[in-house]
């Protein structure tokens, strides 16, 4: 058996695709664009790159996407009172503080100080609450959802209805959002982490397995259910022997598709999926703050 290979780069497109079909239905009826304001504090060469992205592709598909750069040494109250100069501003919509930020700067104070209705990156305690109790409005951390998007459409939009999954990696970005909206999804949700005995045996009884730690290659084929589905959301620089690196995963991916129903690959697989939802997620955020009746991109999607 040879898994199916589940294509995060066609799917993140066809949800780009979305986006832009609801920011132009948004933009005709309210009469403006979506806007996003990305903040970066200091010149980390990979958050640059990640910012510029998406600036370029929210512009692409019709928001007023902008990225707003200030030194290293920005001091906090400075941060903190541009986020409440944008909350106050009717014409953005979402605002995203690029993590990580410097040490001057409490990222949990900054992430609190936004307003969660305008919080596209899902962060803020309020929508974590929302998510958690199952409310409406919740803005879901983009890289959670965009794992969930890619099982649903793999095994159906009800077919993750008790289902046993098992989520590995218990951070607030990525593995408790996680485990949340598959129990949102009534399927049987373990979380491991660095404390779990026999995480293997755990991941072995698993139909869903999504590998969040950071740690290339740990999840081996012996850890996969035949006929599993495998979300790999690692993504770590390994350096090779002649020179350079290559992007790894926390799944051994060849070993992993000889067992597994169908698996993720890592580059093109869930990376591409995160800012097509966080683009989402600003339209909805956009749609919800005017009253303004927008198709959920997502909706358009499955």
């Amino acid at each position: 058996m040879t898994a199916t290979l589940i294509d995060g780069k066609a799917t993140g497109a066809a949800l780009r695709a979305r986006v832009a079909e609801a920011a132009e239905t948004f933009g005709n009826r309210a009469g403006r664009p979506p806007g996003l304001r990305v903040i970066l504090v200091g010149d980390d060469p990979a958050s640059q790159a990640y910012v510029a992205s998406k600036e370029k592709v929210g512009r692409g598909l019709g928001l007023d996407s902008r990225v707003e750069r200030y030194p290293a040494d920005l001091p906090e109250p400075d941060l903190l009172g541009r986020i409440a100069a944008l909350n106050a501003d009717p014409a953005i919509d979402g605002i995203l503080v690029q993590l990580p930020l410097p040490p001057q700067i409490d990222p949990q104070r900054v992430i609190a100080a936004i307003d969660p209705d305008k919080d596209v990156d899902g962060f803020h305690p309020v929508n974590v609450g929302r998510l958690v109790a199952g409310l409406p409005g919740a803005l879901v951390p983009c890289t959670p959802y965009g794992c969930w998007i890619l099982l649903r459409q793999t095994l159906g939009t009800d077919r993750l209805d008790g289902r046993t999954a098992f989520v590995l990696g218990r951070s607030n970005l990525v593995g408790k959002p996680m485990a949340q909206l598959l129990l949102a999804a009534n399927a049987t949700v373990t979380v491991g982490h660095s404390r779990t005995e026999h995480p293997a045996a755990l991941a072995r009884q698993a139909d869903i397995l999504v590998a969040a730690v950071g740690r290339p290659g740990l999840v081996t084929a012996d850890w996969i259910k035949p006929g599993a589905a495998v979300i790999d959301v690692g993504i770590t620089r390994v350096d090779k022997p002649e020179g350079g690196y290559r992007l790894a995963g926390d799944v051994d991916f060849d070993a992993a598709r000889a067992v597994a129903g169908a698996i993720t690959p890592v580059p093109g697989g869930v990376g591409p999926m995160t800012i097509a939802v966080l683009l989402r997620n600003t339209v909805v955020a956009a749609s919800r703050r005017t009253g303004t009746p927008v198709p959920d991109p997502v909706d358009l999607l499955l």
